[in-house]
């Protein structure tokens, strides 16, 4: 029976009969049932069989499905023989979402669709022989991190990895735009070059001179930001991958950008749609002096970004706001407009409310952790990605004066549930992911863009993060709104920074290489490692956190030390390490719960095209795990902000944090709520200063779940969902 000719299944049925309690209880057998229907039904009827592993191997290669350079690197015998200890592992899928998910989603199937050419030893097989790059040994450990669901790549590498008609393997893209035409011209192609690749694309349009602002040479004026986020959502919906999927963008703009109101107004429901984006993400970039101004209730200036760089001889992007704005305020030489700055954050919260955007990035927050010479000006679709951009110069043909560097995301993730299952390999396990993360880093094709080519190519950056927070934490009887919780995620997170800075290190000394600009960066003068050794506040000190950690290698000072002086004499060969990424379908696949945020149900109802709902159990949903997975929509967003704040102390990008509301909020969830529990600006705007206040550099999505069960805001990105 053809995958296309699917009859008489039942695996449906039963998977929805999960939702449907009996004597009071929750059917979790019924789940069980589903996965064994769906391999007798669906999988086992439909793979592609061979009468030996090397023959279907070598069809595969033959057949053009597989690409033949990075097979001839292994013995055939060592092929076989891991694909048999993979095999002998006796690997099985938790839940028949995951099962469902990874046959549908990831594994390879032939030309007209009607047979699987893979299984889940198959597609993890190929990653590490793939990433591996001919290394026997680097092959079976990450082999053996990803069949046991400790490491898992992102999307586009998992999928793509090995295949010969691909994708690329790299999750998204961030590119500047200069306050000229041919910047915007060039941008606009750079951007439809790398959505038809299948990258989400994230824009800093605060260069851009605002609307009305007068054009030197010229008697016309400026059209602003707006116009320039039409061309590019244009775009975007054009290079879809021949249809495949939606073109995806985020542009970010400035607080203290003139069109700043303008630009927010283009997500409004009520938006005329000469000026209305429809599918467009926007993002905010927020200096302190923001909140400092709202605080105090005054006016607050926003800036024509042309007369900024002609007065500070650089861009708009690159001047620190903060420190600089009471002398623009004063200059008169630079064009400004007066606004309220109460008025503004008002603004911010009735979108969030409305539309779950803009996106906010704590620029000033973000930098004073950055450890790399440079400034941080924007992030990208997720929110997670955080690093240095230079500025290009362009002829009048389009062609780089100056070629400036933009950035590529090559993003993978821990499983904690798994990662904390098995202790003693947890520093060489983080070392196998640094360097497959590195390999996919340095293989990425880019050409067609070159200053993301070069950024790239330059600086090595990876962002390594994690998921299945909720998921650990419930199946140990840990609250997630827990001292707890907070203390576990800060030395998971110290740990994840230790051992990818020795991978790193270790990588800059056999190839003799840093990232560039290392000697300025916080690593070559030691001071990124002065919290780590001044004492031992990010060790466990609870016992029952300490009990966790009892069998894993945790730095001590003196190991703090060491890597200090391993580091400023023999360097780091990436940039940037670490991220944490919102996680969609590849989180069920791993069975745990979606990055590092609480679960929004206990049985999560999925819509998927064409076959209805399934139903997804929490991981290890039993009765006594219950209590511990209280859904995010009831929770504290506080305590949700004080996890993330324990973990972005030690990730040196960021974290793509969404908060859960509800249109009404639960009695008692927050103190301030006293005449009604009705959702308000007021809440979002306490929230965010909240975060700012807790050291958070971005916020995602602010998702609200309505009073008719609708959800706002739901976070619908397929570019960095790992």
């Amino acid at each position: 029976m053809s995958l296309k000719e699917l009859n008489h299944i039942t695996y449906f049925e039963l998977n929805n009969e999960i939702n449907i309690p009996v004597n009071g209880a929750i059917p979790l057998a019924r789940d069980r049932d589903a996965i064994s229907a769906f391999f007798e039904e669906n999988v086992k009827p439909n793979r592609f069989r061979a009468e030996t592993y090397q023959q279907k191997i070598e069809w595969l290669i033959e057949q053009t499905y597989l690409e033949e350079a990075f097979i001839r690197k292994y013995d055939p015998l060592f092929v076989t023989g891991l694909r048999k200890e993979l095999e002998a592992f006796q690997f099985h899928f938790d839940s028949f979402m995951a099962a469902y998910k990874f046959y549908t989603q990831y594994a390879m199937k032939n030309n007209d669709g009607t047979l699987y050419l893979e299984d889940f030893e198959d597609r993890v097989l190929m990653n590490a022989l793939y990433m591996a790059d001919g290394s026997e040994t680097l092959a079976r450990d990450l082999a053996f991190s990803m069949i046991n669901r400790r490491y898992q790549p992102a999307t586009p590498t998992f999928l793509n990895a090995g295949r010969k008609r691909r994708g690329e393997f790299v999750s998204c893209f961030l590119l500047q735009i200069s306050d000229d035409m041919n910047s915007i011209g060039r941008t606009i192609n750079s951007a439809l070059q790398l959505s038809k690749n299948g990258g989400g694309v994230g824009l800093n349009l605060s260069n851009l001179r605002g609307a009305g602002a007068p054009i030197k040479g010229y008697d016309g004026v400026a059209a602003g930001v707006v116009p320039v986020m039409k061309l590019f959502e244009d775009a975007f919906s054009y290079a879809n991958q021949l249809g495949q999927r939606q073109g995806a963008g985020v542009v970010y703009l400035s607080i203290f950008h003139p069109d700043i109101l303008e630009f927010l107004s283009t997500k409004k429901e009520n938006a005329d749609e000469k000026i209305r984006v429809k599918t467009l993400s926007l993002g905010v970039t927020i200096p302190d002096k923001f909140y400092e101004l709202v605080k105090k209730g005054e006016v607050m200036y926003t800036f024509e970004p042309y007369t900024v760089e002609r007065v500070y001889g650089k861009p708009f992007v690159e001047v620190d706001l903060s420190a600089q704005y009471d002398a623009m305020v004063a200059n008169p030489q630079i064009r400004k407009k007066k606004l309220d700055a109460r008025m503004v954050e008002q603004e911010i919260s009735k979108l969030q409310q409305e539309s779950g955007y803009p996106y906010v990035v704590n620029v000033d927050t973000a930098n004073r952790a950055n450890p790399v010479d440079g400034i941080i000006s924007m992030s990208n679709l997720c929110s997670e990605i955080l690093q240095v951009q230079t500025a290009s110069e362009l002829n009048d043909d389009q062609t780089y004066k100056t070629v400036g560097t933009d950035v590529a995301c090559n993003l993978g993730s821990t499983n904690i549930m798994n990662m904390m299952t098995s202790k003693a390999s947890f520093g060489p396990a983080i070392e196998s992911m640094v360097r497959a993360l590195t390999f996919i880093s340095e293989t990425t094709n880019l050409d067609t863009v070159p200053t993301v080519r070069k950024g790239n190519g330059e600086m090595h950056a990876i962002g390594l993060g994690a998921m299945g927070l909720h998921s650990f934490l419930a199946n140990h009887h840990i609250h997630y709104d827990s001292k707890a919780a907070v203390e576990f995620t800060s030395v998971y997170f110290m740990l994840l920074n230790y051992y990818t800075l020795v991978a790193s290190n270790k990588l800059a000394l056999e190839k003799g290489a840093s990232f560039a600009g290392f000697e300025k960066s916080a690593y070559a003068d030691g001071s990124y490692f002065d919290k780590y050794l001044t004492h031992d506040f990010f060790a466990a000190t609870s016992t029952q956190v300490q009990a966790l950690f009892a069998d894993i290698k945790v730095p001590t000072l003196d190991d703090w030390a060491a890597l200090k002086a391993s580091v400023m004499t023999g360097g780091v060969y990436n940039s940037y390490r670490m991220a944490v990424a919102p996680n969609g379908s590849i989180s069920y696949i791993n069975d745990c719960s979606s990055s590092i945020h609480p679960i929004v149900n206990r049985i999560e109802e999925r819509q998927e095209k064409k076959v209805g709902k399934i139903y997804y159990p929490a991981a290890g949903l039993a009765t006594d795990t219950i209590p511990y997975y209280k859904s995010a929509y009831d929770t504290d967003m506080r305590a949700v902000i004080d996890v993330y704040a324990a973990a972005t102390e030690h990730v040196d990008q960021g974290l793509s944090l969404t908060l859960f509301m509800r249109s009404t909020l639960p009695e008692g969830l927050y103190e301030w709520k006293v005449s009604s529990n009705k959702m308000t600006t007021r809440d979002l705007s306490i929230l965010r200063n909240y975060a700012y206040k807790k050291g958070i550099k971005t916020i995602y999505y602010i998702r609200t779940f309505t009073d008719d069960e609708d959800e706002v805001g739901a976070n619908q990105c397929e570019s960095c969902v790992i």
